[in-house]
């Protein structure tokens, strides 16, 4: 009982150094864990420590909450070289992990994620964005993504029995719902992260990478017709060509009661039926459908990986924490915990009876991430896609907008230019 109320009082939202050790643990080493807000509950944090330092008696965790305001700084100046306060493993972004492996800040655990940890059957969209070449610097832990929320009894009044499974199928259905004063869909105008799947899932990119350059491809001819596709459905409804998902909260537009499909994560029906309780009950989910009925369409892919600072004092602790934080038992039941994906495609089952979680689960096993580059943050921060898909549904010639686009996310990503 006394171990069990120390690791509570060890696991709080501030640092918790000044924890007392228990006699006869002195010889304990202390793993410092950086681990963001809301990611895990108290509840899960209090038993994986309890069960961590049960099962590694020379361990002790100390974990501390971050605000994600300000995280970048505060990670950059951890990871210094001669930094000795800093943490010994840290919860970062997905696609943050080029940013901060740029100039060998990170660990390299290739070797155990290759030999221990079961890399192969990690979900691409977190493993890729930790990878560097042939070194795995992040190391999966879970995933969130977009799923298609819909109106059970609009379909049901539109004569639609099951939800559709493919893009020529998601189409028609949206043409018959998108009657009247109802929206078939809602989609922003701007929602460049639900465009990139449709890019994808033709085979094109958002960038590409040729001899150790970066170039803008948005005008290819796959990433066009990805966005013909975009244009086509953002159609079949009311969404302002110039915003995005945010601007207004589209949660508050479904809410209103007037649209029957939305593009966003599960979490989102929490806060639609929270402003419109009369919807408890009529919200179902389905992947983003692909091409195929065989495959869902590919999705970008959030969520966070771990991290290994390279000046960690003791890399030996920092992986044992990595492995278990990841591992089958603690993954799935922080997947279970949060309604969240797992880190692999084999352990998706644990999350089958939650409809929205099994949606995103089916499609994180084909997702992606942004371009494996530490300049992409720089691409976000005066996003040209967003303009790009203004003009284009404004009207505008989709290639020559394209091209344009795409010299600005070139010039981002070169910065020398």
């Amino acid at each position: 009982m006394r171990r069990r109320l120390l690791a509570l009082l060890c696991v709080t939202g501030s640092l918790v150094t000044a924890c007392g050790m228990l006699p006869g643990e002195q010889d304990r080493k202390t793993v410092t864990v950086w681990l963001m807000k809301d990611s895990a509950s108290k509840e899960f944090l209090q038993r994986f420590t309890e069960d961590f330092e049960k099962t590694h008696d020379d361990l002790r965790l100390d974990i501390r909450i971050q605000e994600w305001t300000g995280i970048v700084e505060k990670v950059r100046k951890a990871l210094e070289p001669g930094s000795d306060d800093g943490p010994d493993v840290i919860e970062v972004g997905n696609t943050q992990v080029p940013l901060y492996a740029d100039g060998g800040r990170l660990a390299d655990l290739t070797l155990e994620s290759m030999r221990d940890w079961g890399k192969e059957k990690w979900l691409p969209g977190l493993a890729q964005p930790g990878k560097d070449g042939n070194k795995q610097y992040g190391v999966p832990w879970y995933a969130a993504n977009r799923v298609v929320i819909y109106r059970k009894d609009l379909f049901e009044q539109a004569g639609i029995a099951r939800p559709p499974r493919t893009r020529d199928e998601w189409l028609a259905d949206t043409q018959k719902l998108d009657s009247g004063d109802d929206q078939g869909i809602y989609l922003a105008g701007q929602d460049w992260y639900t465009l990139s799947g449709f890019i994808w899932d033709e085979g094109g990119d958002l960038a590409r990478e040729k001899d150790h350059e970066w170039r803008g491809a948005l005008d290819t001819p796959a990433a066009l017709r990805g966005m013909d596709f975009y244009r086509r459905l953002q159609a079949l409804g009311k969404g302002p060509v110039d915003a995005d998902e945010e601007h207004p909260p589209q949660a508050g537009v479904f809410a209103s009661g007037k649209v029957a499909q939305i593009v966003a994560v599960p979490g989102l029906a929490q806060a639609i039926v929270r402003q419109n309780p009369d919807l408890r009950g009529k919200l179902g989910f389905f992947p983003v459908p692909g091409r195929t009925a065989g495959r869902p369409g590919t999705v970008f892919t959030g969520g966070s990986d771990l991290v290994v600072p390279e000046n960690t004092g003791d890399q030996f602790a920092a992986t044992a924490v990595v492995g278990a934080l990841t591992g089958a038992e603690w993954d799935t039941e922080l997947a279970r915990t949060m309604n969240y994906v797992p880190n692999k495609t084999t352990l998706a089952g644990a999350v089958a009876d939650e409809e929205g979680v099994a949606a995103m689960a089916a499609g994180a096993a084909h997702g992606r991430a942004t371009p494996n580059t530490p300049q992409w943050a720089d691409v976000e921060a005066d996003n040209p896609i967003k303009e790009y898909m203004t003009r284009v549904l404004q009207g505008a010639d989709p290639a020559t907008e394209a091209r344009r686009a795409s010299r600005k996310i070139t010039e981002s990503l070169t910065p020398d230019l």
